[in-house]
């Protein structure tokens, strides 16, 4: 099958012009694919083409959804998580995070992830494969569709390390950029880390995109090797000063500033000397840290930290010069967890 999704208007209006029919009716395609009011993705909707080019565009195996809805959990703050199904029977969740004036989609790139943090509920299972551009841009599709609006927002922090699937990333980038119509500006890619793949980031980014304007986000999580380690057992294939190295690269290549996650867990990564290492780590350094409120599984161990201990530690950094903002969690009442839903969904 031949996904219509994730291709560029001029792509849309090659296969129009393969079938005999004008360029217009590419056009015509592109518009009914990215207008999140059209709720039902199939080929017979698409009603403004001809009946005939439509029968065959089915009969040569091409589509427009590449997943099916299985589950969606509202909190009460209005977080929509949604549990989708592959063509493979697989599962993957991604999340809409709902503002006065913007929609964030928090999308998955793999179907579960090999790094397996100790704090995560997607590692638990293992990677079962990584996802394709159509499927990573589907996931905008059905939350929009649910939301009955449209995402202005996009982190790459769903399931799965997006530097282990590249190719897939930057093509979902450029489409949400030129189909979607979202800057790049507006896009987080977050990462564990993975040894040259910042580098190779950068790189790639220019080549497939002209250019790299999105926002490099760490999980960091940890003040020191011997603590990131312990938390994310990858942690020891790439040393915590090689990283922050590597992201001084990185803003030297894009003039884009890295953000920094940093999940409080109690008693783990919380401390006022974390803090002082943090800022002896990443001081002088074009850099932002963002401090994260932990959402708690049953499955591990880990606690939230105070809001006492967490107004400590973001004021620790503040005072010495390190930028640094506090991001509460969202619908936690609702499997907020990353990979929750999708594990309890496994396990019935």
């Amino acid at each position: 099958m031949k996904s219509l999704l994730g291709s560029s208007l001029k792509d849309l209006e090659n296969v129009a012009l393969n079938y005999g029919q004008a360029a217009f009716r590419g056009r015509q395609i592109h518009n009914w694919l990215y207008n999140y009011k059209n709720k039902k993705k199939n080929i017979d909707q698409i009603a403004v083409l001809p009946l005939d080019f439509r029968n065959q565009l089915k009969q040569d195996g091409f589509k427009v959804n590449d997943l099916k809805l299985n589950e969606k959990y509202l909190a009460s703050d209005g977080t929509l998580k949604l549990l989708l199904s592959t063509g493979d029977h697989e599962s993957i969740e991604c999340v809409g995070i709902p503002a006065e004036n913007r929609l964030t989609a928090c999308l998955s790139i793999q179907v579960g992830c090999p790094m397996d943090c100790k704090f995560c509920a997607t590692g638990k299972e293992g990677l079962k494969r990584s996802l394709k551009a159509s499927e990573i841009l589907d996931q905008i599709l059905f939350i929009e569709n649910e939301m009955n609006r449209r995402v202005t927002n996009i982190v790459f922090m769903g399931m799965g390390e997006p530097l282990l699937n590249i190719d897939e990333l930057l093509l979902s980038i450029r489409s949400i950029n030129e189909d979607f119509n979202i800057s790049q500006r507006k896009i987080t890619v977050s990462t564990v880390a993975i040894p040259k793949m910042i580098a190779k980031l950068a790189e790639k980014s220019f080549q497939v995109l002209g250019k790299c304007q999105f926002t490099l986000a760490i999980s960091l999580h940890a003040s020191n090797q011997i603590v990131r380690e312990m938390i994310i057992p990858s942690a020891k294939n790439y040393n915590i000063k090689n990283i922050v190295e590597d992201c001084k690269q990185f803003v030297s290549n894009t003039g884009r500033r890295v953000s920094f996650e940093y999940l409080m867990l109690r008693g783990v990564n919380d401390k006022i000397e974390h803090a002082d290492e943090l800022i002896q780590l990443l001081r002088g350094f074009q850099c932002h840290v963002n401090l994260i409120q932990y959402n708690q599984i049953n499955e591990v161990e880990f606690k939230q930290t105070s809001s006492m201990r967490i107004q400590l530690f973001q004021s620790r950094l503040f005072n010495n010069g390190i930028a640094v903002s506090f991001r509460k969690s969202r619908g936690s009442e609702k499997n907020a967890a990353c990979g929750q839903l999708r594990q309890n969904a496994n396990n019935k």
